[in-house]
């Protein structure tokens, strides 16, 4: 296979650029904010540029054999696999299928739901908040001094929630632990102790929250929270005034060229374009949905409130534009950083930040971080190795192996990619269907 010049990809940067920001210029010129890059009908995201086809290559083949074996092993449909060596996109290709009953197969530029690793999303907005001066990680977060200092959020029965920090949200320390349950997935009794109407928010869940007792001092231990991050999304939401979604688009995933990630929608006739079809297991049961009292569902379609895990768990995204956020916030050289080194450390050193990673699961010493997202019908992994690896697996189908799925994920991927001796030199992040001459080992497939 011929490799690019150093000289070819320089062009092709110069003009994906050109194009790219001209394109922008043009969609957002009279908004007074040129230094934007706003959504536009005309600019079309990254993996809608990207087929299966571009990733047909030998070097591989053993990814796509993994990746294949644990469909068959765990009775899943589909899946998305993106890998970036040293900033570059170098593979990205769907495997199974996207939709069963319509016989669809994944491509790269079909979106998944990716669960928790939605955290590190919000994770990423708030550590930007507070270097622009936003906020600051030590504020508090309730009380009439906090920054939820709203007339709702006043009645609270446990004077310790006024010591609740941005920083203890982050870190999973705000005080909370899931004994009597997770908040998040708890509708029904949360309506009846408000004594509301179905379906519940995010300020009804705050508030069901605040009846309750802390279970130990904020600061004083970890347990993940799920609330934590929904709480996030409000704060960024209020400190922005321009609510969660609209800022984290514009203010991080925008200005990367990252178009079409989004919260997701609760219901199969909610589906965005291109987005897979979710997939239980053949036994899964039913349960009461989030909206009423009556309907029985599928947790993946009515049973879980996608749009308000939001913060913590709503987003949808294709593997290959999420490894465009994470390469962004990866410490890496080989790619700009939007943020800083001191808050990158932070994020990913478990002895600076409280004991637990901020938005990441967990960090090694070998400068290994990895990001899992898991419920009904979504199976999500993103890894950011220490030898300039960076790869994500999405499925669109849950199993009963919860979690522990990701370790069976780690280790065919993590094998596969080990055996890889000469890595391609283009970069899929800037193919454009039309500059083929740009792309001659490419060209070759088509």
């Amino acid at each position: 296979m011929n490799r690019l010049s150093t000289t070819g990809i320089l062009l092709k940067i110069l003009l994906f650029a050109f194009f790219y920001f001209w394109d922008v210029a043009m969609s957002s010129s009279g908004s007074g904010h040129h230094h934007k890059v706003l959504r536009s009908d005309q600019i079309q995201p990254i993996s809608y540029n990207i087929r299966n086809e571009l990733s047909d290559m030998d070097e591989f083949r053993e990814v796509e054999y993994g990746i294949a074996s644990l469909l068959g092993k765990f009775a899943m449909k589909g899946a998305s696999v993106a890998v970036a060596k040293d900033g570059k996109l170098v593979y990205a290709r769907g495997i199974g299928y996207a939709d069963v009953e319509a016989r669809e197969p994944v491509e790269p530029r079909h979106m998944f739901r990716v669960a928790s690793i939605s955290k590190l999303i919000t994770a990423t907005a708030i550590m930007k908040m507070n270097e622009s001066g936003m906020l600051r990680l030590d504020d508090r977060v309730f009380g009439p001094e906090g920054i939820l200092n709203d007339s709702i959020y006043l009645d609270y029965v446990d004077s310790r929630i006024e010591n609740i920090t941005v920083r203890n949200l982050l870190n999973h320390s705000a005080g909370w632990n899931r004994r009597f349950g997770d908040h998040m997935f708890m509708p029904h009794t949360i309506a009846r102790d408000l004594k509301i109407e179905l379906p519940v928010d995010v300020p009804d869940i705050i508030r069901f929250a605040h009846r309750k007792r802390l279970h130990y001092n904020p600061g004083t231990r970890t347990s993940y929270s799920n609330l934590g991050y929904a709480i996030l999304g409000e704060v960024i939401g209020k400190v922005s005034g321009m609510g969660y979604e609209e800022y984290v688009k514009q203010e991080i995933l925008h200005p990367l060229g990252i178009q079409d990630m989004r919260i997701g929608g609760n219901l199969e006739k909610e589906r965005f374009e291109n987005e897979v079809r979710y997939y239980e297991q053949d036994n899964a049961i039913m349960v009461n949905s989030f909206f009423d009292v009556d309907s029985i569902v599928s947790k993946s379609y009515g049973g879980n409130d996608i749009k308000t895990l939001g913060a913590a768990g709503g987003w949808i995204a294709s593997p290959a534009e999420l490894l465009r956020l994470i390469l962004a916030i990866d410490g890496d050289p080989g790619v700009p950083d939007i943020l800083s080194s001191e808050s990158i450390e932070l994020m990913t050193d478990r002895s600076l930040s409280g004991g637990h990673t901020i938005g990441w699961t967990s960090s090694d010493t070998r400068g290994n971080w990895w990001r899992t997202g898991t419920f009904a019908g979504t199976s999500a992994l993103v890894m950011r190795q220490g030898n300039g690896l960076t790869w994500a697996v999405f499925f669109n189908s849950s199993t009963y192996r919860g979690t522990s799925l990701a370790r069976e994920i780690t280790r065919e991927v993590q094998t596969a990619l080990n055996r890889i001796d000469e890595w391609p030199e283009h970069d899929l992040f800037y193919y454009i269907e039309s500059l083929p001459f740009l792309y001659p080992d490419i060209a070759e497939l088509r």
